[in-house]
């Protein structure tokens, strides 16, 4: 073999050992079930003002039954379609919702097989094939414009040993991820609404009527007690027929005054159309159909015939500095938990609640007086001064000018009160409200809880 051969033949075998080693050299393997951990759940879900829509269905074990809760927007107003679409305050609270669920990643892979769905909690809560009750998830649901699927994924139970991790699959996939987890998906009524329910401020407020009595619906009989009138002078209260020896209670009549201002429901029941328009046109009387008595009836009011509103556990009413007067009728008691309490349908059977009650109905009107604000000033001779520069105005100029501010500034007053009092008419008109147990104990006070005897001292 010359030096050719031998260079030849030594090349094809280092040639050889080369691909050898290549084909039998160990490699890393990546397995397919992780080729997508860190990645976003939704990558084509970025702005958290697009999402337009939230749902979530939950799911419960005991009845067998899903419950859903959803916010919308809806011809520019966001509402509440399962609480009778009552208006929800739900904008800034969507999008931080929306944010978070953006940034949801696929931490880490935990299975890709269906028996692991019931153990994990992610079971579809609509999966009406799913044969057993346990294991379901709670399915969350972002949507956009025309119904466009932003995000839809199944929260399921907390991964043991690591805090802030939770179980979570997409619906219609197999595989379940563990997942870091820092979304606020509330399903309470009482987070989506307006907190402020009177919007009224306890300073304002300067005097309050207290009307204790009861109705005897079996005797159809009223039970008059007595009518507390507090009036403020000052910074203090004073009642009507107190004795010389007696003083309202601040301590309580602040309780009573901070539980007015900051008043909150915990459900809502539609009026009867007919009954809500009537409401809203209240100055030019009320007309009531067999329908409107029987729906007043069912919630503890009554129209007597000369046309008063009563209610089964009396009223208050608060009048402010504006001239709005607020009337709170308190009628029957409401029954149940849950959404038999917050929208008045048992979510199994559909139909009306029962069972223990702790929560009460509310039924609230507005009124503008304007005998509370200070009569009308008089009016200036003329408006010339308008059209004159300052320079040149005479003395008769400057009054009528003082007269103008005076009398601008009343008219200021006059609309401010009226305006406020028709947007909350306006508002309170379609709903029956349910306070809970611990408002309605605190609103619902009478003189022996308000009026003490004087003390030392006084």
């Amino acid at each position: 073999m010359n030096e050719k051969k031998k260079t030849l033949t030594f090349v094809g075998a280092a040639a050889g050992l080369l691909l050898l080693a290549l084909i039998t050299a160990p490699r890393r393997v990546t397995p397919t079930a992780f080729n997508d951990q860190g990645q976003p759940f939704f990558p084509d879900f970025k702005d958290p003002l697009a999402a337009t829509s939230l749902e979530v269905i939950d799911y419960d074990e005991a009845t067998g039954s899903a419950r859903p809760f959803k916010v919308q927007l809806k011809d520019g107003k966001w509402t509440i379609p399962s609480h009778h679409n009552y208006p929800a305050d739900g904008k800034d609270r969507l999008a931080k919702t929306a944010a978070a669920v953006i940034d949801i990643r696929k931490d880490d892979f935990r299975s890709d097989n269906i028996s692991d769905h019931e153990a994990c909690g992610v079971v579809d809560p609509l999966d009406e094939k799913a044969v057993s009750l346990k294991g379901r998830g709670k399915r969350v649901t972002l949507k956009g414009a025309s119904e466009q699927v932003l995000a839809d994924f199944i929260i399921g139970k907390p991964v043991e040993g690591r805090d802030g991790f939770r179980f979570v699959r997409v619906p219609g996939q197999k595989r379940v991820y563990a997942v870091r987890m820092n979304i606020d998906i509330s399903t309470k009524f009482s987070d989506w609404i307006e907190s402020d329910l009177l919007q009224v401020n306890r300073d304002d407020i300067k005097q309050v009527v207290l009307r204790d009595y009861s109705i005897d619906e079996r005797r159809g009989l009223v039970n008059q007690r007595d009518v507390l009138v507090l009036d403020k002078k000052d910074n203090d209260w004073v009642a009507n027929n107190m004795r010389s020896n007696e003083e309202v209670d601040k301590t309580k009549m602040n309780d009573f005054l901070t539980a007015l201002d900051g008043l909150s429901i915990v459900g809502v029941r539609l009026k009867p159309a007919g009954l809500s328009q009537s409401l809203e046109k209240a100055s030019s009387g009320v007309m009531l159909s067999q329908a409107d008595m029987l729906s007043l009836q069912s919630k503890g009011y009554y129209f007597t015939p000369s046309g008063q509103l009563l209610s089964n556990e009396g009223e208050l009413q608060a009048t402010t500095k504006d001239g709005v007067i607020y009337t709170l009728r308190f009628g029957e008691v409401v029954y149940g938990q849950g959404e038999a309490v917050t929208a008045g349908i048992d979510s199994l059977t559909n139909q009306p609640a029962s069972g223990p009650g702790e929560n009460r109905y509310l039924f609230i009107t507005t009124s503008f007086d304007p005998k509370l604000l200070p009569p009308e000033p008089r009016k200036p001779r003329n408006t010339d001064f308008a059209n004159k520069p300052d320079s040149l105005w005479t003395d008769a100029d400057r009054e009528n000018k003082r007269l103008q501010d005076e009398y601008d500034e009343w008219q200021k007053k006059m609309d401010k009160g009226r305006n406020l009092s028709n947007d909350l008419n306006a508002r309170f008109a379609k709903w029956y409200y349910v306070i809970s147990a611990a408002s309605f104990d605190k609103l619902h006070l009478s003189r022996k809880d308000l009026v003490k005897p004087k003390s030392k001292t006084s």
